[in-house]
């Protein structure tokens, strides 16, 4: 049975698929299983697959006979892994020489559940690393104490899935699946989700997986409603929170995540095709009310004036009218 399981979803890459596949060449290892999840593609990408894999026998091709978006691509790949360890990467991202062969070192000698790591950020020719926002680096730590404090920025404010490996079994059972009823902001939920189950976690070091910002096709770039499945993914999770024994001590972190969220998109909400933009500020008002009220208030009296105000009046203009 192999070591590692890699997961890579990929769509209508074609421009990037050869470098992401040429990254995945240069981390082999006869330990290491690498299965590619082509979620109905329609461009090139399915034949630049289908060549590479065939010349490989370390390499499964899964397909999608409609395309079912990441959060089911992922899901694809776990269900179908046989490693001890998971990790997962974007198919229009890439790997170093030899990353993956430290990251399973690292997760080994750590002995945790999880661990996360740095990684690089690729905007054209610039490069920016950046790092988990743990309190500590290289020592295994308890991943609820990686939530909080809320006026922070911590480990659920990290929502790279691509920048860590997970221990097998995470997944069992049917456990820690993405939300597939989720187009956009999956990894936030999923990652919070993470932290609330996991026994340990730990953040190192590497420098090793390349995040290709800015790409046009990605779900990060789109101005439709896709972008507001923020508001069902935080949902989700409140209901966890609601039910969770530590309630009161995750969801100041969780409703001041969701305020910031819904303040940042009202920001740009000129952008947005004028349907999404409509629904934005009706379904954020919404988001607002069904809010542990208590939570809600103190996170208005400690966030910034500006964006105090905004979500004050968003929220108070359903009362006047």
């Amino acid at each position: 049975m192999p070591k590692l399981s890699v997961v890579v979803p990929m769509h209508n890459v074609e421009s990037f698929a050869e470098s992401t596949l040429r990254s995945l060449a240069n981390n082999a290892d006869p330990d290491f299983e690498f299965l590619l999840v082509d979620d109905c593609s329609t461009d090139s990408t399915s034949w630049q697959i289908e060549r590479w894999a065939d010349r490989r026998t370390d390499t499964r091709v899964i397909r999608h006979e409609t395309n079912r978006g990441i959060a089911q691509a992922r899901n694809t790949g776990i269900d179908a892994a046989r490693g001890d360890f998971v990790t997962f990467l974007d198919g229009d991202d890439w790997y170093g020489p030899g990353y993956l062969a430290e990251l399973v070192r690292w997760a080994e000698e750590l002995g945790c559940d999880f661990a996360r790591t740095d990684h690089v950020q690729a905007t054209g020719t610039e490069r920016v690393i950046r790092r988990p926002p743990a309190p500590a680096r290289n020592v295994v730590m308890d991943p609820r104490d990686g939530i909080a404090p809320p006026h922070m920025e911590t480990m659920v404010d990290y929502p790279f899935v691509w920048a860590g490996i997970y221990r097998r079994h995470l997944f069992e059972d049917g456990g820690m699946r993405f939300a597939t009823e989720l187009r956009t902001a999956e990894d936030r939920l999923w990652i919070w989700r993470l932290h609330l189950k996991a026994a340990t976690y730990a953040s190192v070091g590497l420098h090793g997986v390349f995040y290709r910002r800015g790409v046009a096709t990605s779900l990060t770039q789109i101005k439709d409603s896709r972008q507001l499945d923020f508001i069902p993914a935080y949902d989700m999770l409140l209901a966890d929170l609601l039910a969770d024994p530590e309630a009161e001590r995750f969801l100041p972190k969780a409703v001041r995540t969701y305020c910031a969220m819904i303040a940042f998109h009202l920001g740009k909400v000129g952008e947005y095709e004028t349907s999404a933009a409509q629904r934005l500020r009706r379904e954020a008002r919404d988001a607002l009310h069904r809010m542990p009220q208590h939570v809600l208030e103190e996170t208005l009296r400690t966030l910034d004036r500006t964006r105090s105000r905004l979500l004050g009046r968003l929220r108070d203009g359903r009362k006047a009218a």
